[in-house]
C-alpha cells in the first residue's frame, strides 16, 4: 500500500501531529505571488453558500482554512471538523479556540462518515481525498450526507504541481522520474471520479506560483513531505547545494503551483 492512503501510517507518522504539515504550508503565504490568498479564494466559493449553513470538513488538519478567513465566516453556519488525527484535531482546536467560534471537533474516517443522511450543506475535503484509500467509498458517503443540492468543495493539485521539486528528487535518484506528491486524485483526473456520484461538477484553477529567496523553507517543506522522509542526508545535500546555486545565481528560486478545486453539487 502506498504511504499516501496507508492510514495507519499517516495517524502515526505524517500526522500524527500538525509539525510536518505546518512546515509545509509556512511557505505560502511568505513567497506565494498572488496576494489575495489561497483560503480567501477557497471560501469565495463557500460565500456563495446558505447563511446558516451546516458544514462539515473532512481532513481538517490543523484547521489553517478557518483560522485564515476567522472574521468572513457567517455567524450562523454550524461547523464540524473532522480528521482521522487525533493529533491534528488537538491542533485545530488549540488553533482555533481562540477565535471564539462555537467549532465541533470529530474522529471521523471519510469513508465511513457517522452522520444521517441529508445532513450536510457543504462538505468540505481541502487536499485530502488523495489520501482516502477507497475514494468511491467516500464520495458516495459525501453524497449521502450532503442534502439535496448541498455541495461538495474538494480541493487538489494538477500534475505539474511544484514539479521543480520532482526534478531536484530525480536528479538525486539516478534520475528515476519521481513525484514528490500524490497524483491519485488530482485537477486532471477528478473530475471523472467525481462525476458518477454528483449532477454538475465544476473545476476552478487557482493562478500561483512561489518566489522563494530562502532555501531553509525550501527544504523545510521537503523533510516534512511524504517522500522527503524517505530521502538520505547525503541526498538532502544535494538538493541543498543545488538550491544554493540557484538562489546565487538568479537571486529567486521559482517555484510552479497548481491548484484548484472542484464544486460538485449532489
Amino acid at each position: 500500500m502506498s504511504k499516501f492512503t496507508d492510514q495507519q501510517y499517516l495517524t502515526t507518522n505524517q500526522y500524527k501531529d500538525a509539525r510536518n504539515l505546518e512546515a509545509r504550508l509556512a511557505i505560502h503565504p511568505r513567497f506565494s505571488t498572488n496576494p489575495y490568498g489561497w483560503f480567501n479564494w477557497i471560501f469565495d466559493t463557500l460565500a456563495k453558500l446558505p447563511k446558516d449553513a451546516n458544514v462539515l470538513e473532512l481532513g481538517s488538519g490543523s484547521g489553517a482554512l478557518w483560522t485564515n478567513i476567522a472574521d468572513r465566516i457567517p455567524a450562523n453556519w454550524h461547523i464540524t471538523l473532522s480528521d482521522l488525527s487525533q493529533g491534528m484535531l488537538d491542533a485545530a482546536w488549540r488553533n482555533l479556540v481562540v477565535t471564539g467560534r462555537n467549532f465541533k471537533f470529530e474522529q471521523i474516517d471519510a469513508q465511513s462518515i457517522p452522520y444521517k443522511d441529508e445532513t450536510f450543506d457543504i462538505v468540505i475535503a481541502n487536499h485530502v481525498l488523495h489520501h482516502v484509500p477507497d475514494r468511491p467509498k467516500a464520495l458516495a458517503e459525501i453524497k449521502r450526507v450532503l442534502k439535496n443540492g448541498g455541495h461538495l468543495i474538494a480541493t487538489t493539485i494538477g500534475e505539474n504541481h511544484m514539479k521543480e521539486m520532482n526534478d531536484w528528487l530525480t536528479h538525486t535518484s539516478n534520475h528515476k522520474q519521481t513525484s514528490m506528491f500524490s497524483l491519485l486524485f488530482t485537477l486532471e483526473n477528478g473530475l471523472e471520479e467525481l462525476k458518477p456520484f454528483f449532477s454538475k461538477v465544476d473545476l476552478s484553477r487557482y493562478d500561483d506560483h512561489l518566489c522563494v529567496t530562502e532555501v531553509e523553507p525550501v527544504m523545510a517543506y521537503i523533510r516534512s513531505a511524504i517522500r522527503g522522509a524517505d530521502l538520505s542526508q547525503e541526498s538532502l545535500e544535494i538538493i541543498e547545494k543545488e538550491l544554493t546555486s540557484i538562489l546565487e545565481k538568479e537571486g529567486k528560486i521559482l517555484i510552479t503551483k497548481d491548484s484548484g478545486l472542484f464544486e460538485a453539487i449532489k
